[in-house]
This record gives structure tokens, C-alpha cells and sequence, in this order.
């Protein structure tokens, strides 16, 4: 165990009897400040600095582990923890020099006689043994050393009292001649001093005493000696011993407890009480906590749990200042008739009222609690001005100009934490009704208030069903008033924030409330409050706890968001005139319509168009969101997708579709599928009358279905479609879904159908310069001609694609081509040709966003290496597929990759765990109804049953698979061989 000391030259016994030897100065500087803050956290800004007080390196992170380390390596039993807020020394009562002067002290202020005060005195005083790390000095740490020192002059002053109550003023007066020549301004000892001499029968020792240190104030300061001095200086005039001016007060009764009963039916918060703890708990110095969060979130429920948690930590009591509007001086009042001060004892002035209420708390250990503090300032006169105390605040506001404090910002609760809240509260009945406690809970925001209401009501009406209360509060016109119990109501909690608002800051919260955002970008809400105070009204409700406030985005933007009660709130509240609401739309149309343009479009239906919309942002700021398409769409999809919506119920459905059309283009890309069919749907159900937008809007859908594998409804409903959009006049949509359906027609193995319908999509085709067109239509070709055994035919439709594609010089479109044509290769025995064209198509394919097509021609690839032999190329080529398959929920393809690394495991000798891994792929694809594929799994799960020994099941399978073949299938040819070529012995 290792002994430390810093009341003096910093000094470490390890082990005791033997020095530690630290020669680095850097190294004596982390230890000296980490001991000074010995037990309590230190931010690595505050490291930083001690050890660099100009310019840190860059490397200062790791030269900061290195010292750590050189200390643990000289220093046994180092105790030194790294976590969230800093790093920490655990050191022992006992270990720590300082900790033993502490404790020491605070036993001789707890000692019942002055004897025995003198002896914890004199003990504490021993740890002592020159200034403060004499010989390191440290910039950062000057303050800590002056402080300490102070800590040292007060205890010696407190000791020199204690000794001259047991008449021991012989034995001091040579001792406080020293302190008084060495702190000639510091009038307590020189009062002590008067009264040893005097008592010692040397009255004019004991005046001469005064006189020089009233010329020295005077000299010095231009000031008099104060009314203690004056007091002892008038009674030696007087030959009386000095005793005080007035009866002492009565003592007040230590400990005193005002705090509140705590909360039985409390839950959750078990993080946050323990930071608190841990923060308050610290014993260093006064550590200040404010516990802040918006209207209803518990913050005096926590605080006030917090405090008797902390009891046994402050044992001279826990002081409280409740809620509510109150004068400081009525406060400190108070406080002080609770510490013993009656009557005439209270003086009229608030600063001494604070003066008083600090000196009855000077060396005691107490916990004061302020409770929904407004004024930084008022908080600031109630702080304690000696080590010892702590202070806990609970705010609607952040109370950031209150400097040093720690800050704790409470959330909602977590779902389990509401539920067991809300099943505490109204009893069993919650748990045996999950569903309508989930939308209870969801309502309530998961805030404390609003489920203690909604569970309040529960138990006072026991044949109030949970689906009645849910109905009820999910409707947002009502939820407000539903959330109201006796004198509880998450309307008021809400209003006492709102009212302490600014005019400007008012209408900002209104503002903001009209949209139905899930957050906002910084510079939406700066010109939707459109004003030149915005800035300030924000931080006002970001402050007020009513607007939160989140890191950046994706495009480097903050966001602002209210919760839904809040926002409720402010829904209710009168619609305030002017506001940019019609510029943030009108900028969010033309953002989304620009970073549209700037991705490569990849999902199969032609872009609708239309002249792009004026843009009322400044160019810089465009540019700035839309440096990355992909991030701004990434950033404001959920808000983009509600705003479809939003639209709808305007009567405003056309711009809808046109914004969903934009958005689709990235939501497609990145496999977003439920949010493109939730977009389509809400737009389909608002098209009315309005044949054409409905047609768009069902071909999206079907197109998803497409996706997800639904082949025999998507075929179905892209011939409805094609109907609809051929009656309606939109040839050019008509031309992409009838793409569509050859391709959707090639997966049910309608080879035939599907190169008739690939051809007739050829002819809708218009030229407009678009190579997109083209090479998916030709590409349905190619796939049919493949099912029909022409491989010949499809090498040439393949490699005129190539053409086009290197001819428009965009990536992405030769990557697809190239895919095409490396199957036609393959196709035609030409394998080695194949695997480069297929290479070169992922390589290009991975400098795109196009993820699908990536996919795609990573499990061609695949199967490419499969046939030719390539067992651990082709196999991670499969799973690289089926990973990207699976991230955008493309389950044929998913299915198709899964099947082909179970085939690897027949080889590997693993047909056991093939088995139900092939099992599960065959009824997907049997209820897909693609043939094809149905047929490949079944031959794969033929071979795996056969390596096992299972013959019936083996034959099962060899039946299924002889029935759905079609000889004429090239591609399913080459797909048996590779497939086949894989369950051989590895």
C-alpha cells in the first residue's frame, strides 16, 4: 500500500519506509494533480493543461497513457480509474496526507470539548510540512494551493480557539506572534493574540498588538480593523476578558433534516443517482450538481431520492429550499431560523443574511437542496464557502452561467423503466395487457409526470380498460386534457416554463410547434422564427428545457427537436402571425429535388418530371447540406417522409408524389423498402379520383413487392398497372413497369412471356438520352433469351449494352452491363473471360453507391468461381452478396447466396447443418413461385440428403427438381454446375 504526500514536498512511500523516486516533471505534476483532486474525478482538459500550460502536443493523449503508466510501473498498489468524466486516484483516509489534515479536522469541528477539539486540531496541523508541493510549481493548480492554504490558517485559527477555551493562552503566545508577522492582515489571529497576551496579564503587549495591526489595515488597505478586533481591543481598554458582544445564539440541533419523504413508488434512475452520488458524494471541495430536463420529467422526484441516498455522507443535515417564486431574503431567512439564527440575529441586508448562512456552515457537512431554481445568481448566494458541503439544484432551465456546476440533463424513461412505473401505479393489469400499456406509455413520452397521471387514473377507476386510456390519449387533441389527475397536470408543468419566456422566445416555441417534424435542421428553424433574434430565442428554449438540442447531423447541421407533449403544447397555443414556415417548405422541396439530381438513380421507374422549384436558401448553404447527397437525404429522411404526408391532407398530393419520387431515388439505394411502401401507400391513399397519381403510386408499390420476392402478385399488379397507365396517356412510366414485369416474369421462369414483354417495353421506350432505359430492358432480354437456351442471342444483346454503357462513361451503368455480358460468357464457355468481366464489374460497381447492383454482381462472381472450380473465392464472393442482400431486405437474393454457402458446407462435410439451412430457402422459393430457384435448392438439398444417407428424402428432392426443370434453361445449367461443383469434397 502506497502513502502519499503533498503538505509539503510531494512525496510517496511505496512501500512505507522506501521513497519512490519520480524523475520526470511531468510525471510529479499528474501525480500532484490527481492527488490534490484526490477521490473525484479530473477532465482531461484539466490534465492537459497542468502538463502543458502553453501549447499541448498533438500526441498529448498518448504521452498522457505513457506517464499513467510510468507512474503504475514505480508506484504499487496505484489505484488510477479512467471513465467517462476523467480519470481518478482512490486513495485510503489513510493514505493521502491531506485526506488525514481533512478528516482530522472535521473531527475536531465535531469534538464535544475544547480538549479534545485540540487534539484533532493539533493532528490535522502535524500533516503539514512545508507549503503545498513545495518545490513543483504547477499554473494550473495555484488556486488549489492557495486554498489549501487557507484550509490550514482557518484550522490553526480554529485550533488557537479551542486551546485558549481550555486556558492554554501561555503556551500560544509565541506561536501567534509567528502567525501574526507572517499574515499581518489577517486580523482573527491578531484578536487571538490580544487575548493571550491579555490574559497573561500583558495589557500592553496586548494593545500594542491592535495598534499595529490597525496601522497596517489602515497603511495597507485604507481600511479599519473589523468589529471582532474592535470587540476584544474595546474589553482589554476595559481590563475584561473579551467574551462576545451579545449572547451567542442558540446552537441549532445538528443534524437538521428539511428534506421531503422520499418517493415510495420511485423507479428507475438508477444511472443517474448514482452520477449524483458519485458527483456530491465526493467529499472535495463544494461540488454543485444541477439536475435540469423539460417540464414533467421528475427532476424534483430524483433530487429529493438523491438526497436521502446521501444522508450518511453529510451527517450535520440536508437543508431545502422547495419550488416555487420567492425573495432570496425570505429564503435565507428561513434557512437561518433552521441553522439557530432568531430574531434580532437575522440581519436586514440580503448579502448578510448569505454572509451568516456560509458562516453557520463553515466546516459542517451538509446537503442543500434547491429545488426548481431559476436565477443562476440566487444560486450562487446560496452556496456553502467551505469544503465539506454540497449543493444538488434541480431547473427548468440549464443554468448555464452557473460556472463549476455539474450538469445533469433527465431524459424520459427507458420502456421498461415506464412500464414498471406505469404497472406500479395501476397494478397487474398492466402486464397482462402489454400492447395498450406499450401505446399508453408511448403517449405519456415516457416522461414520470404524465405516467404517474395515466396511471393514477387507472387505479382510481379500476374498469377504465388500458385500450380505453390509450384511445383516448393517442388522440392529440385531447391528450392534454386526459393528462390531468387532482392537482397534477402535464399542462401546467408545461405552462410555468412557457410563461417565463421572452415575447420573441414565445413565438419561436409556437412557431417551432407547427411543424410536425421529428427534429429540425439549424437553419430550418432559423428561418422559420425569421427574425434577427432567432439565434437568442433558441438558446432561450434550449435553456428553458422546452426545445432539445442535438449534435450534428450527417451534413455538420444541429437539430431541434420538442417532445410530443411539449409540441402538443404549443399546437394549443395562438398561431402566431408572420414566420417562415412557407420558406422552410419551399427550401426543403428544392433541397430534396437538387440532391436527387446528384445520385445515381437506381431504382427501375422513371423520375417524374418537372421544372426544378427556386431555391430561397443562399448557394453557399446549399452546398454546404448537399456536399454529400446521400448524408442530407440520410439526415432528414423520417422529417421528408412525414412531409409527404403533411402534404397529402394539404390537397397538395402531386407535390407528395414528386417529393416521395426524389426521395425514393435514396431510399431505394439504400434498401429502405418499408419506408418507400409507408411513402407510396399514404400517397395512393390520398390520390382520390386522381387515376394517374394513383397508377404511379401502385407501380412503386408493386415494384417493392417485386423486390421482396412476391413474384405472382407483382405480376399480377404490374399487368393492372400497365392498364392503367396505357388508359392514363403515361407512356414512359408504362415502358419501365412493363421492364418490370419481364424481369418479374424471368424469376417465375415465364421465359417466353417475358421476352415478349422485354420487347414491347423495348418499343414505349422514348429516346431521351437516358442510358438507364435501355440497359434494364435489355437486360430482361438477356435473361429471358438465357432461359431459352439462346445464349448466342443474349451474348450479343449483352455486349451491345457493354457499348452503350463505356459510351456513356458512367460507372455504374458498365458495371451493370458488365455483369450481363460476364454471364452470357459464361454461358457460352467462355469462364476465364466471364471471371474478368465479372471482376471488373464489382470493382466498378464498389466505387458506387449502388448497392443492389453491387449484390448482384458480387453473387454472379460468385457463381463464375464456382464453376470454374474456385471454392474460396466463389464462396466469399457469396457472402459478401448475401450480406449486402440482407442490409437492403432482398430476400431472393439473400436466399439465393444462403443456398450456395450451404452447398460449400455438403463439401466441407457439414450436410447436416446444410439441411435446414436448405430447407427454409425451398419454402421461401416455393412460396415465392419461382421455379427456377425452387428447382436449384431442391438439387442442392438432393445432394446434401444423399451425403447424410437419407435416400427417401434424397429422391423427394430429385423429383421435385426433375419436374420443375426446363431443359432449355441455360442459366439454371451453368447454376446446377456451380452448385453441384461446390458439394464435392473440398
Amino acid at each position: 500500500m502506497a502513502h502519499f504526500a503533498v503538505l509539503g514536498t510531494l512525496a510517496v512511500e511505496s512501500p512505507p519506509g522506501r521513497f519512490a523516486v519520480l524523475r520526470g516533471a511531468r510525471q510529479r505534476t499528474l501525480l500532484a494533480v490527481l492527488l490534490l483532486n484526490a477521490n473525484q474525478h479530473v477532465h482531461v482538459d484539466v490534465l492537459v493543461e497542468a502538463l502543458w500550460p502553453d501549447v499541448p502536443p498533438k500526441s498529448y493523449a498518448s504521452n498522457l497513457h505513457t506517464y499513467l503508466s510510468r507512474l503504475r510501473e514505480r508506484i504499487d498498489g496505484l489505484r488510477v480509474e479512467h471513465g467517462p468524466l476523467g480519470y481518478r486516484l482512490r486513495a485510503e483516509p489513510d493514505e493521502l496526507d491531506l485526506l488525514v489534515f481533512r478528516a482530522a479536522a472535521a473531527e475536531g469541528r465535531r469534538a464535544g470539548d475544547a480538549v479534545a477539539a485540540s487534539r484533532h486540531y493539533r493532528r490535522a496541523l502535524a500533516q503539514w510540512r512545508g507549503p503545498v508541493l513545495a518545490g513543483l510549481h504547477v499554473p494550473r493548480l495555484d488556486a488549489d494551493v492557495a486554498r489549501l492554504e487557507s484550509e490550514r490558517l482557518a484550522v490553526f485559527e480554529d485550533c488557537v480557539d479551542a486551546e485558549l477555551t481550555a486556558g492554554r493562552h501561555g503556551e500560544l503566545i509565541g506561536e501567534l506572534r509567528a502567525m501574526v508577522t507572517s499574515h499581518p492582515l489577517r486580523e482573527r489571529p491578531a484578536a487571538q493574540l490580544m487575548v493571550a497576551l491579555h490574559r497573561a496579564g500583558r495589557q500592553g503587549d496586548s494593545l500594542e498588538v491592535y495598534r499595529r495591526l490597525r496601522t497596517t489595515l489602515i497603511d495597507e488597505l485604507g481600511v479599519e480593523p473589523g468589529a471582532e478586533a474592535r470587540r476584544v481591543h474595546a474589553a482589554v481598554l476595559r481590563g475584561e476578558d473579551p467574551v462576545p458582544r451579545l449572547p451567542a445564539a442558540p446552537a441549532p440541533v445538528w443534524p437538521v433534516c428539511q428534506l421531503p419523504p422520499d418517493t415510495a413508488d420511485f423507479t428507475g434512475r438508477d444511472a443517474e443517482l448514482a452520477e449524483l452520488t458519485e458527483v456530491l458524494g465526493s467529499g472535495s471541495g463544494v461540488p454543485v450538481a444541477v439536475l435540469s430536463g423539460e417540464p414533467g420529467a421528475g427532476k424534483s422526484t430524483v433530487a429529493v431520492r438523491a438526497a436521502h441516498r446521501l444522508r450518511a455522507r453529510f451527517p450535520d443535515g440536508q437543508l431545502y429550499v422547495p419550488s416555487g417564486p420567492r425573495d432570496l431574503g425570505d429564503v435565507l431567512a428561513d434557512l437561518l431560523r433552521a441553522l439557530g439564527v432568531t430574531g434580532p440575529a437575522i440581519p436586514d441586508d440580503v448579502h448578510a443574511r448569505a454572509a451568516v448562512f456560509r458562516g453557520r456552515l463553515t466546516d459542517r457537512r451538509v446537503l442543500v437542496v434547491l429545488d426548481d431554481a431559476t436565477d443562476p445568481e440566487h444560486v450562487r448566494t446560496l452556496l456553502p464557502g467551505t469544503p465539506g458541503c454540497a449543493v444538488l439544484v434541480t431547473s427548468r432551465r440549464r443554468l448555464s452561467g452557473l460556472a463549476g456546476a455539474h450538469r445533469l440533463a433527465l431524459g424520459p424513461l427507458p420502456d421498461a423503466d415506464a412500464t414498471r412505473l406505469l404497472t406500479r401505479l395501476a397494478g397487474d393489469r398492466v402486464a397482462r395487457e402489454p400492447a395498450d400499456a406499450a401505446r399508453i406509455v408511448a403517449a405519456c413520452d415516457h416522461l414520470p409526470l404524465a405516467l404517474r397521471i395515466a396511471g393514477s387514473r387507472l387505479a382510481i377507476r379500476p374498469h377504465l380498460r388500458l385500450a380505453e386510456l390509450a384511445d383516448r390519449l393517442e388522440d392529440e387533441v385531447r391528450r392534454l386534457d386526459e393528462l390531468t389527475v387532482s392537482d397534477l397536470g402535464v399542462r401546467g408543468s408545461i405552462a410555468l416554463s412557457y410563461d417565463g419566456l421572452r415575447p420573441l422566445t414565445r413565438r419561436a416555441f409556437r412557431l417551432i410547434g407547427r411543424c410536425h417534424n421529428l427534429d429540425l435542421p439549424a437553419w430550418a428553424v432559423t428561418a422559420l422564427i425569421d427574425d434577427p433574434g432567432a439565434d437568442e430565442a433558441v438558446e432561450e428554449l434550449v435553456e428553458a428545457s422546452l426545445l432539445e438540442s442535438g449534435g450534428p447531423d450527417e451534413t455538420g447541421e444541429g437539430r431541434y427537436r420538442l417532445h410530443d407533449l411539449v409540441r402538443l403544447y404549443a399546437t394549443e397555443l395562438e398561431a402566431p402571425e408572420g414566420g417562415g414556415l412557407r420558406t422552410v417548405l419551399a427550401a426543403t422541396l428544392a433541397l430534396a429535388d437538387t440532391a436527387a439530381a446528384r445520385l445515381p438513380r437506381t431504382v427501375p421507374m422513371p423520375a417524374l418530371a418537372r421544372e426544378a422549384p427556386a431555391q430561397p436558401l443562399p448557394a453557399e448553404l446549399v452546398e454546404r447540406l448537399l456536399a454529400r447527397p446521400e448524408r442530407w437525404f440520410a439526415a432528414e429522411r423520417a422529417n421528408l417522409l412525414l412531409l409527404v404526408g403533411t402534404l397529402c391532407e394539404l390537397g397538395r398530393r402531386h407535390d407528395a408524389l414528386l417529393l416521395l419520387d426524389r426521395l425514393s431515388g435514396h431510399l431505394y439505394l439504400q434498401g429502405h423498402y418499408a419506408d418507400m411502401r409507408a411513402g407510396y401507400e399514404t400517397v395512393l391513399a390520398a390520390a382520390g379520383e386522381d387515376r394517374p397519381l394513383a397508377a404511379v403510386a401502385e407501380a412503386n408499390l408493386t415494384l417493392l413487392r417485386h423486390a421482396r420476392g412476391q413474384y405472382e402478385e407483382a405480376a399480377v399488379r404490374y399487368r393492372e398497372c400497365a392498364k392503367e397507365l396505357e388508359s392514363c396517356g403515361d407512356r414512359r412510366t408504362h415502358a419501365w413497369v412493363s421492364a418490370n414485369l419481364a424481369h418479374c416474369l424471368i424469376g417465375l421462369g415465364r421465359a417466353e412471356e417475358a421476352l415478349q414483354t422485354a420487347a414491347d417495353a423495348r418499343e414505349l421506350f422514348t429516346v431521351d438520352g437516358d442510358v438507364a432505359e435501355p440497359v434494364w430492358v435489355r437486360a430482361a432480354e438477356s435473361a429471358a433469351l438465357h432461359r431459352l437456351g439462346r445464349v448466342g442471342d443474349a451474348l450479343a444483346v449483352d455486349e451491345e449494352t457493354v457499348a452503350l454503357a463505356r459510351k456513356s462513361g458512367e460507372p455504374r451503368q458498365l458495371g451493370i452491363a458488365l455483369h450481363g455480358v460476364a454471364w452470357s460468357l459464361l454461358l457460352g464457355a467462355r469462364a476465364t473471360e466471364a471471371a474478368s468481366a465479372a471482376t471488373e464489374s464489382v470493382a466498378l460497381l464498389r466505387t458506387t453507391p449502388a448497392r443492389s447492383a453491387l449484390a448482384k454482381s458480387l453473387r454472379t462472381l460468385g457463381a463464375i468461381e464456382a464453376f470454374r472450380g474456385r471454392r474460396r473465392e466463389a464462396v466469399e464472393a457469396f457472402g459478401q452478396a448475401r450480406d449486402l442482400a440482407q442490409e437492403l431486405d432482398e430476400r431472393p437474393r439473400e436466399l439465393s447466396c444462403t443456398r450456395a454457402i450451404a452447398a460449400s458446407w455438403i463439401g466441407e462435410g457439414r450436410a447436416a447443418q446444410a439441411i435446414p439451412v436448405l430447407r427454409a430457402c425451398l419454402d421461401e422459393f416455393r412460396e415465392m413461385g419461382g421455379r427456377p430457384a425452387t428447382s436449384l435448392t431442391s438439387l442442392v438439398l438432393q445432394q446434401a440428403h444423399e451425403a447424410v444417407g437419407d435416400k427417401a428424402a434424397a429422391a423427394e428432392a430429385a423429383a421435385e427438381t426433375a419436374e420443375l426443370t426446363d431443359p432449355r434453361d441455360a442459366s439454371a445449367a451453368a447454376l446446377r454446375r456451380a452448385l453441384l461443383t461446390l458439394t464435392e469434397p473440398a
